[in-house]
């Protein structure tokens, strides 16, 4: 997926090398609503922008839901790119490198990877002779924080791994919960800067290097920027705490019973595309909340009648 240039755009530091921004957070926080949105931004622009998107779980929904792949989306299947997954990024990486040439790379993490588990691998060779800025954006999602719902472990880690906060879904709490809320967030990570999102719109220079003067940051060499280690590294990653399974859903099935279907299995996350009147839907879940809306024309029928379940694995054992 590539919006070819006629002009280089700025967007790489002073060394030319390839800046990346890495988009983290928790289930359903809204990844990759932002990077369909930073995609629709460097294609107006003329930005060539590769992305690469990983998934807890073995369906693989966000290339679709970001829009037709092409030579610069990639997406790793399977497993953890903070993890299970970090050679096949740095091998991606590298293949984009020498096929695509990108001005810009987004990688858009599982909602259960750590960001600086990720970010070490971005300092390996052959990869760290050729980028350039890199950046953890930790999408959070508002409502959850002001329901309090799941903001140990892996949620506290996210944060307090970030260089950026993106706190979206602000449209869903009232005004009056924010403070709370960003203190809430502060006693996590006390200095990354802290933006407000409905549905991810915030201006794309705000992300990429050079950075803008209202961040309170100078424009910084990749050497000159804190190392991986000094960003609050965590000593356990247990993916074993978070259980996937993709269930089969007929054609016309009632919506209704499909939603209390779903909830009883207690989901962090629910994903997938059903098929209703004729039309592809896209079937979207949080903890209790469950959005059904259009999808985007051109959804594999492969992917149309499969949701994904994503839950911890102690309610699943709970539950079997």
């Amino acid at each position: 997926m590539i919006a070819d240039r006629k002009t280089p755009p700025a967007t790489t530091d002073s060394r030319g090398g390839v800046a990346v921004l890495l988009v983290s957070g928790f289930l359903g926080s809204g990844k990759t609503t932002l990077v369909r949105h930073l995609l629709d931004d460097a294609i107006a622009n003329g930005v060539k922008v590769a992305i690469v998107t990983n998934e807890f779980g073995e369906l693989g929904l966000d290339a679709a839901l970001i829009g037709e792949g092409g030579q610069a989306t990639v997406e790793l299947e399977g497993g953890c790119v903070c993890c299970q997954l970090s050679d096949e990024l740095l091998d991606t990486l590298q293949e984009l490198r020498e096929s695509v040439d990108p001005d810009r790379i987004i990688i858009e993490t599982s909602g259960v990877a750590l960001p600086y588990d990720t970010l070490v691998q971005l300092w390996r060779e052959p990869v760290n002779s050729w980028l350039a800025d890199d950046a953890a954006l930790v999408v959070v999602d508002a409502l959850q924080v002001y329901e309090q719902r799941d903001l140990e472990g892996t949620f506290e880690q996210q944060v307090s791994s970030a260089d950026l906060l993106l706190l979206n879904k602000i449209d869903l709490v009232p005004e009056s919960a924010l403070p709370a809320i960003e203190a809430r967030l502060r006693a996590m990570e006390p200095d990354a800067p802290l933006l407000h999102a409905s549905h991810c719109q915030v201006d794309p220079s705000v992300l990429f290097t050079p950075r803008p003067s209202q961040l309170g940051d100078e424009q910084q060499t990749r050497e000159q920027r804190r190392a991986p280690a000094e960003r609050g590294a965590h000593d356990e990653h247990d993916h074993e705490q978070f259980a996937s399974e993709v269930i089969s859903v007929a054609d016309d099935s009632d919506l209704e019973q499909l939603e209390a279907e779903l909830l009883k299995t207690s989901p962090l996350r629910v994903k997938g595309f059903v098929r209703v009147g004729g039309r592809v839907k896209l079937l979207q879940g949080v903890g209790s909340r469950l959005d059904v809306s259009d999808a985007a024309d051109g959804v594999d029928d492969k992917l149309v009648g499969r949701v994904v379940i994503i839950r911890r694995a102690s309610d699943q054992s709970r539950d079997s």
